[in-house]
């Protein structure tokens, strides 16, 4: 059985829990906060294994330091030179092989921040000592987030997530191999599933927007290449082994299809088409959107955006049921007659003053209506004049517990507008409910692309405002990105919990990981995918886990049928599609 790569053979090589391991060094400065331990002959620790030693401390009483093993080191002592190594191997030069640990201590209880003495005997934690050092032991509400080293569940506290102490997700790494999607997907299946929720499951929501192809489309499909082995792996993490059980998906509709027909090829149930109307494109003051680039709120043309909006929005008029405007007496049944019907009032020096309401250089007007020409083609199959009006098409978090937007077959520039209409709306939506509960979870990847460092826009606003005071009206972000050093620094410091897999060495050196110590960020340039570094306020040092294989489909060649679609002999199943990669078993 296998974890992500972390073989059983491994796991039974180490000691047993509880055995004793070695001894406090005398020969290195032993503190509260870290010491070093030398190993017995024959006993052997890794990385992630957590320790403990005791102390008898006068007026106290025992005291328990306990730690994590960050540094491994094996050395000949007794030598004096690199080449004694081979006199030594060939018996010429009597030397020890000795082997130290450094321990980062993470709890000290009770708390007498006393250090260990050199020459204490050194454990293995047991489950219980494992679970004082781990602070799993204080955790009202735990979820699971994978197995450590040890083989054994790790966890994560929930009063971190839905805002009662803390709240939203950072997720960092090197795309294709960091699998920080995979991550985010099975940290939201283990707060459905692992009971933390009570009652309040069935109503707390899930907005995931999918840019990697069709890949998450499948949330509620079993996993056909799901074995026995992970089946036994999601037991000892106290979670059901199966998909998710309530998935909607939304997609934009087919380019120049008349009826709106969803634009995905390997899902047939389950999908609805979005877009907005004119109309609502008008009255909502979606203008804005169009422009959602930082580049655009940097440019002299931003003013420029609000005034021509306000306009549309007290002059727009609709045209029959299909969703069309009439502005000016012009009508536009289209995106691109909408562009053009601006174009036409902005060039006119007539009218001009009419929609700016003040005195606009002509360059300024001409810089905005560039920018807008190159909105036609990307927006088109998106903000529609064409498709009936009543028909239900906007993006809902009402219909199941997990919401899917699809965002792979738009230009990068609908993406962004999407994103940020969907998000002002939800956001609004849980403004006016006037409690926290339900919870929203919003999963959004490519976080420095929608909100980076430099630069404003409209979407970056809406997530600032998610990251500052989302946690008070039960919106939390879970947001991946590949560089955090590149994302605005207050969305990732008012995230709680922050994960990192597989870093690029540069990435790795800069600041935004400080949370990572010096080992930790080495070893994150080498981790296998589905190893996860996750960094919570409560414990001192990052635990390192690594996440079960998914038990719902990852990619459409993954999928079987669910129960509703066997039941009704539903023959799309199994359809070829773009794939992701996942991390091995």
């Amino acid at each position: 059985m296998t974890v992500n790569g972390a073989s059983q053979a491994v796991e039974e090589a180490a000691p047993a829990a509880g055995d004793a391991v070695g001894r406090v060094l005398g020969t290195q400065a032993a503190s509260p906060l870290s010491f070093w331990v030398g190993l017995e002959p024959g006993k052997v620790v890794q990385l992630d294994d957590v320790v403990v030693t005791r102390r008898d401390v006068p007026g106290y009483g025992p005291v328990l330091v306990a730690g994590v093993v960050t540094t491994v080191e094996a050395r000949h002592e007794g030598a004096a030179y690199d080449s004694d190594v081979f006199l030594i191997a060939d018996g010429a030069l009597p030397a020890a092989v000795v082997e130290v640990a450094e321990v980062r201590v993470t709890r000290v209880e009770p708390e007498v921040f006393v250090p260990p003495l050199p020459g204490a005997k050194v454990h293995l934690a047991g489950s219980d000592d494992r679970e004082q050092a781990l602070y799993f032991d204080v955790m009202d509400r735990r979820i699971p987030i994978g197995m450590g080293r040890d083989g054994r569940p790790m966890y994560a506290n929930f009063d971190f997530l839905d805002g009662t102490r803390g709240a939203h997700v950072s997720i960092s790494g090197v795309s294709g191999v960091a699998t920080k999607t995979s991550f985010a997907t099975f940290l939201l299946y283990s707060i459905f599933n692992s009971g933390v929720l009570d009652a309040e499951s069935a109503n707390t929501k899930a907005l995931i927007f999918s840019v990697k192809g069709e890949d998450l489309l499948f949330l509620d499909h079993d996993n056909l290449r799901l074995d026995e082995g992970a089946r036994a792996i999601y037991a000892r993490l106290g979670l059901p082994a199966r998909p998710f059980g309530s998935v909607h998906v939304f997609a934009p509709p087919r380019p120049g299809d008349a009826n709106g027909v969803p634009h995905v090829s390997a899902r047939t149930q389950g999908v609805s088409s979005f877009y907005w109307t004119l109309v609502e494109f008008c009255e909502e003051e979606l203008l804005r959107f169009v422009f959602a680039d930082a580049d655009d709120e940097r440019a002299g043309y931003s003013l420029l955006v609000g005034q021509v909006a306000a306009r549309l929005k007290a002059w727009a008029e609709p045209v029959g049921d299909g969703g069309a405007v009439m502005v000016q007496g012009t009508a536009a049944r289209t995106f691109a007659d909408l562009v053009e019907l601006l174009s036409d009032q902005l060039q006119d020096e007539g009218t001009r003053q009419q929609w700016t309401g003040a005195q606009t250089p002509l360059g300024t007007v001409n810089a905005f209506l560039r920018r807008l020409r190159s909105a036609v083609r990307p927006l088109s199959p998106i903000v529609r004049g064409d498709l009936p009006f009543y028909r239900n098409h906007t993006v809902s978090t009402s219909d199941a517990q997990v919401s899917i937007v699809d965002l792979h077959n738009l230009p990068e520039r609908a993406q962004r507008f999407v994103v940020g209409v969907v998000l002002r709306g939800e956001f609004h939506r849980k403004e006016s409910s006037g409690t926290a509960r339900p919870l929203l979870f919003v999963v959004l990847d490519e976080l420095n692309k929608y909100a980076p460092r430099e630069g404003d826009s409209p979407i970056k606003e809406i997530l600032l405002d998610v990251a500052e005071r989302g946690r008070s009206l039960g919106v939390i972000l879970i947001g991946a990105q590949q560089t955090a050093s590149e994302v605005e620094r207050r969305i990732v410091s008012n995230s709680a919990v922050r994960v990192a897999g597989r870093l690029d060495p540069a990435e790795a050196a800069r600041s935004e990981y400080g949370w990572l110590p010096p080992a930790v960020r080495e070893r994150a340039t080498i981790a296998k995918p589905g190893t996860m570094f996750v960094a919570q306020p409560e414990i001192p040092v990052p635990l390192a886990v690594a996440f079960p294989f998914p038990a719902w489909a990852t990619r459409p060649a993954e999928a079987a049928a669910p129960a509703a679609e066997k039941a009704s002999g539903d023959p799309f199943q199994g359809l070829p599609g773009v794939e992701e990669d996942i991390p091995p078993f």
